[in-house]
């Protein structure tokens, strides 16, 4: 099991008040089933404090750029956000304690307690007991992180994969909208690659929760090595980040985020070209997952799908051409946008009982 990395210490002023150092647990008084069982914590200064039902939320989306969390009331109400970049603080360990440290902060300075904390994380994640299998992108391996959060803020604390997160939030904010989706797959396109398959209104997680591992099918043989170990795979060819290194590598300039590549095709022919193979590159993986899968939809969601039509209508074309056997499914842009994987941990801090209002109020 991976060793216990450092912790820093929590921000000394939140608003002008000092936040407690989280130190002892009161362990026996820990759910430990996903309930809203009362659980205390033991502060350094100052006397235990009740957390109990209802309280706020926190919901963190962990990547492998960034760290970004809310905290909410169950109804969607936000009481306040936090970014990071992942390694922020040393580790990304390290950082997602911080973020949620400060916004514990921000629950105790608005006097509520926390009820209840979601963690989207990308890799293998066994949502059954909260472990975090194996997470290249963050160098997590055997991570007990359900059992660790539990220990340091005494709430219930549900983890899962990143991309099954925020499609839970996509099929919620569908669903507000009238749209209720029972075959599917969501592809949220950022530091890596992932797919969230829905099959007749279920989640598929596989027999060792490592179903929606989109980003290392391989599209190119002997192609570029990926951060897994292999070579080829679809996260080295149309993952936002590697979509930028590539285009630095073919003599482009370094650009803040990828959608830029794409904002530059029509009068840079390096950004046009990196911005082609990454296109054909998607393509090629999502005819596989279609014909495998037989989605009625396709919905591309993470920070590329900021893109919108230049990289959804090459995407289109791409596919339907090498479909011509059958009908291909609508592929369309995210509604969460890049909240999804923020709004999925929400989900999984315990407003999933009142979905679509969460997702229609964070949105807002």
């Amino acid at each position: 099991m991976m060793s216990d990395p450092a912790v820093p210490r929590p921000p000394k002023k939140i608003h002008g008040a000092r936040l407690p150092h989280l130190l002892r647990v009161r362990s026996d008084r820990i759910p430990m089933n996903g309930g809203t069982a009362k659980a205390a914590m033991t502060f350094r200064a100052g006397a235990p404090v009740v957390v109990s039902e209802p309280g706020l939320l926190i919901g963190a989306d962990v990547g492998g750029t960034g760290i970004k969390a809310v905290l909410a009331d169950p109804d969607g109400t936000v009481h306040a956000r936090i970014a990071r970049p992942t390694a922020a603080e040393g580790s990304p360990y390290a950082t997602l304690v911080h973020v949620l440290d400060t916004l514990a902060g921000e629950a105790l300075d608005a006097g509520q307690p926390l009820s209840g904390i979601g963690a989207a994380v990308p890799g293998i994640v066994d949502r059954h007991t909260g472990t975090v299998v194996r997470a290249t992108n963050l160098d997590w391996h055997e991570l007990e992180l359900t059992h660790r959060l539990r220990h340091r803020y005494a709430v219930p604390v549900t983890v899962d994969h990143d991309a099954r997160a925020a499609a839970d939030a996509e099929w919620a904010a569908r669903a507000a909208v009238g749209e209720q989706v029972e075959d599917a797959a969501f592809v949220p396109i950022g530091t890596g690659i992932a797919a969230a398959l829905r099959i007749g209104g279920r989640t598929v997680t596989g027999a060792r929760c490592a179903a929606g591992e989109f980003g290392h099918v391989v599209v190119v043989a002997g192609g570029e090595p990926c951060t897994c170990g292999g070579h080829g795979c679809l996260e080295a060819y149309a993952s936002a980040s590697a979509i930028g290194r590539r285009y630095e590598r073919a003599g482009g300039r370094r650009l803040p985020d990828a959608a830029v590549v794409a904002q530059s095709i029509s009068s840079d022919p390096v950004a046009a070209r990196v911005w082609v193979e990454a296109v054909d590159a998607l393509a090629r993986g999502l005819v596989g997952l279609i014909a495998l899968s037989d989605p009625e939809l396709v919905v591309i969601g993470g920070g590329l799908s900021s893109a919108g039509a230049v990289l959804l209508n090459p995407l289109r074309s791409r596919v339907a051409a090498q479909l011509p056997w059958r009908r291909p499914p609508r592929i369309e842009q995210s509604l969460t946008g890049p909240e999804a994987g923020q709004l999925g941990a929400l989900l999984l801090a315990g407003a999933r009982r009142t979905p679509e209002p969460v997702v229609r109020s964070l949105r807002v």
